[in-house]
Parts: C-alpha cells; sequence; structure tokens
C-alpha cells in the first residue's frame, strides 16, 4: 500500500484542526501513549531532552487544549501551516519514521501577520494495513530558529 497519500491527508488534517481552532480535534491525531514535543534545531543537534512543549500522553495533550480554552490568557491569534511533503526516512516493520517541512504564519488579533515558526515535523507513524487512518505516535516539532514568544500558545 502505497502511505505517502495518507501521510499527506493527515498532516492537512492536523494543519487544517489547529488553523480552523478546532484544537479539540487536536488530541486525536495521537495514539496514546504518544510523544509530542516542541523544541529548536540547536536543541536537537546537541541532544537536549528539553522541550518547549512537551506531552507524553493524550490525556496531556487534551489538558492542554482544556487549558487555552478556559485557563490561559494570551493575545487572539490565527495560525495558517504551509506543509510540504512528506519524506519517509524509514519503515521499520509496521512503523514509519516521516520527515515533514513545516512554515507558521501568525496573525494577531490587530491584523498583524508574521513568520512564527519554520521548521520540520519529525514522526512515528505506526501503519499497518488494517488501518484505516494513520495517528502520531510521536510528534517532534524542530523549529529552524532559537527564539519564541514569551507565550507559544496553540500547538504547531
Amino acid at each position: 500500500m502505497d502511505l505517502l497519500p495518507h501521510l499527506v491527508d493527515l498532516n492537512a488534517d492536523y494543519a487544517r484542526a489547529i488553523d480552523n481552532d478546532e484544537l479539540e480535534r487536536w488530541p486525536d491525531f495521537f495514539l496514546d501513549p504518544c510523544l509530542y514535543k516542541v523544541t529548536t534545531a540547536d536543541n536537537l543537534a546537541h541532544g537536549y531532552e528539553s522541550g518547549i512543549i512537551y506531552a507524553d500522553s493524550r490525556g496531556m495533550l487534551q489538558d492542554r487544549v482544556t487549558a487555552l480554552r478556559q485557563a490561559n490568557i494570551y493575545d487572539r491569534q490565527r495560525y495558517r501551516h504551509i506543509v510540504g511533503l512528506p519524506s519517509i526516512l524509514a519503515r521499520n516493520g509496521t512503523e514509519l519514521r516521516v520527515e515533514t517541512p513545516f512554515l507558521v504564519v501568525r496573525t494577531m488579533r490587530t491584523g498583524v501577520m508574521d513568520l512564527f515558526a519554520t521548521g520540520r515535523y519529525l514522526d512515528v507513524v505506526p501503519c499497518d494495513d488494517e488501518r484505516q487512518s494513520l495517528r502520531f505516535r510521536e510528534r517532534l516539532v524542530v523549529c529552524d530558529g532559537a527564539r519564541f514568544d514569551t507565550l507559544v500558545a496553540l500547538p504547531l
């Protein structure tokens, strides 16, 4: 089975959920347990484990969405993802290692737009022929830049 179209769909649906403020759908793109981490290219190159955002279960992802909706205070903003084509780096049995480039433009409530983040997703995606839809076991968001706003509110 050619998995590339399914990976393209997975990334497009993921970005659309965030960009259209359907954050409650975001945890559904992950298996449980899972790993979601936002880090920088420098941290990755040096083997630093710390991340700007870290979650190791769907429950943690759901808690993040709940906090964004009910507890956190941040300027209203909207993301627009431009996601490149995924490259399958390795296939180990029923597991894919995938790299996908991304670019995120952030629009603030004032209308000001800026290039918020560029980088690549490094994913682990289980794939067996019986699975109807793919989900992430791991999504490592590796940002090219090392500087972030004081609050990275929405998931990348």
